[in-house]
């Protein structure tokens, strides 16, 4: 019906844009952040390990030739100086020595022939100079200290260096003892230079860095695209196949994993289609064959039907001409006669609404007034309460609204209690609908059988496959509630008994607009049940 169908579509749109919102900001976000973190990994390991390298090159290299410096000169310039120099005669081979060298300072420590200890810098500067002070103590123990002579060492005294920062400046401070007696020598060397070298590596590597992480994140974007175009067209056609357009294929491209998930796609698709042809083909047979044998069924029926009305007659006669003996048979010709001419009646209404060909015919209608016609022309009044007033008016096919009130009420009778209370209530400003209940006094529904009770054919006990319905009306009086765009429910009393409550629009003419529009689809688009307790 209406209502169902553009639920279905709200939910069918309202899906679409849950999975959109899902597809564009999960799963796509997830390759990029993937490829971003993949990416990123990388360059700063390659980047690590660049600058590391390239920072033990750079500082051995700044070492080995600041450390040869220091030594050729303290080769050539400290073994000429006279056994204890005095101060002024070190700080002459201080400034020889760090003029000779690669940019370092020089600090030179002895004995002067007073037995004191004097020392020299290459600097006096109070700000740059080099004291003792800035030699590190483990430095200076460690020149100090007198190895011992072994096959693998063959001098007493060694140059030892050491990395130290001072602010924030690098210096390699190092140090020697002469052998043989003499001074002792320490140079200090800034490292600022090599420093910024590295800095500026480090820089260039962040930005290296960066750009990957960039370029890594434009194409992971292309590789997404590249990868979910294809899931998104698959998810548009699998939704457009769920719509019930079993004609959608996919386009094949290829023969990588994509592909071959488009042709599986496409072999269900048509096997689907195939199989739902099939399937509607054998459910138009079969709406043919009950149609076409209902109608057959008529003409004997009519035929059948006048002999025993003629029969009935006669039985109710006060002549009395028919045979006592045969009396029983008659009545049950009659019953059976009549039963089975509701059955021909009710299949064809139901072929009716399976065809899509039931129709509406308006007409504006009191509800009161309705359901007393319904109880009177049945002659329930004695059995049926109605608490209804006057006046409530709706724009219903009272044809069809009388065979619903039939269904409901006479099946309270058939298997409920009595009395049977029919009443109606008015929606609230929001609701325009109308609800109907129809409410019996007998033992309820089993819980069981509640989800069963429209089925058509359907019987609450196996044990009795037979009875006086046909186990139509209700599944009748649920199309007929759909085709005005109502429900029926069916549920238990707290105080005993079994409630059906029918729920129909004031005014159905809406309905049929949309069914002039093409939009209202009529018969047996939902599932429909059949009677019984």
């Amino acid at each position: 019906m209406t209502t169902a169908q553009g639920g279905v579509r709200g939910w069918s749109a309202t899906r679409t844009k849950v999975q959109s919102r899902i597809r564009f900001t999960s799963l796509r976000l997830r390759l990029v952040v993937v490829f971003g973190l993949v990416a990123l990994t990388a360059a700063v390991s390659a980047s690590g390990i660049a600058y590391w390298l390239n920072r033990e090159a750079v500082q051995s290299r700044a070492q080995d030739a600041a450390l040869n410096d220091f030594e050729r000169e303290l080769q050539s310039h400290v073994s000429t100086l006279h056994p204890n120099p005095s101060q002024d005669q070190l700080r002459i081979t201080a400034r020889k020595m760090a003029d000779g060298g690669d940019r370092f300072g020089v600090l030179l420590i002895d004995e002067d022939a007073d037995g004191r200890t004097v020392s020299a810098s290459s600097t006096d500067n109070a700000l740059n100079g080099f004291s003792l002070k800035d030699v590190p103590a483990s430095l200076r123990k460690a020149v100090n200290k007198r190895q011992k002579i072994t096959s693998g060492n063959q001098h007493p005294y060694h140059v030892y260096w050491q990395r130290v920062i001072d602010g924030d400046t690098p210096y390699l401070v190092g140090g020697a003892k002469m052998i043989g007696g003499g001074p002792t020598a320490y140079m200090r060397k800034s490292m600022e230079k090599e420093a910024e070298d590295l800095n500026s590596l480090a820089w260039s590597l962040g930005i290296a860095t960066g750009l990957s992480l960039i370029g890594s994140a434009l194409l992971a974007q292309a590789a997404a695209t590249t990868v979910l175009k294809p899931v998104q067209r698959l998810g548009v056609a699998a939704r457009r196949l769920g719509e019930g357009k079993l004609d959608t294929r996919l386009r094949v491209s290829g023969t990588d994993e994509l592909a071959d998930l488009s042709r599986t796609f496409n072999l269900a698709a048509e096997s689907l289609e195939k199989k739902v042809d099939d399937m509607s083909a054998r459910e138009e047979a079969s709406r043919r064959f009950v149609a076409d044998m209902s109608h057959e069924l008529r003409t004997p029926l009519t035929a059948i039907t006048a002999v025993t009305e003629v029969l009935e007659e006669e039985l109710d006669a006060e002549t009395g001409s028919v045979d006592p003996m045969i009396e029983p048979a008659v009545r049950l010709v009659v019953s059976e006669t009549r039963r089975l001419n509701d059955l021909v009646e009710n299949l064809m209404e139901v072929t009716r609404f399976d065809a899509g060909t039931a129709r509406l015919v308006l007409d504006d209608v009191d509800i009161a007034d309705q359901i007393t016609a319904c109880i009177d022309a049945r002659a329930w009044l004695d059995a049926v309460e109605l608490d209804a007033e006057r006046g409530i008016m709706a724009n219903l096919d009272p044809r069809r609204l009388d065979v619903i009130l039939a269904n409901l009420i006479g099946n309270a009778l058939k298997h409920g209690g009595s009395p049977v209370r029919v009443s109606v209530r008015e929606g609230d400003k929001n609701d325009a609908d109308l609800l109907i209940e129809v409410r019996d006094h007998g033992p309820g529904i089993p819980e069981d059988v509640l989800p069963h009770v429209f089925d058509r054919f359907y019987k609450a006990s196996a044990s009795r496959p037979r009875s006086e319905g046909s186990g139509l009306g209700l599944s009748i009086a649920l199309e007929n509630a759909h085709i005005h765009g109502g429900a029926i429910t069916a549920a238990n009393s707290p105080e005993g008994g079994a409630v059906f409550t029918l729920r129909l629009p004031r005014d159905a003419a809406p309905l049929i607009a949309r069914e002039g529009d093409g939009e209202q689809g009529e018969g047996g688009t939902e599932d429909t049940e059949g009677d019984g307790q």
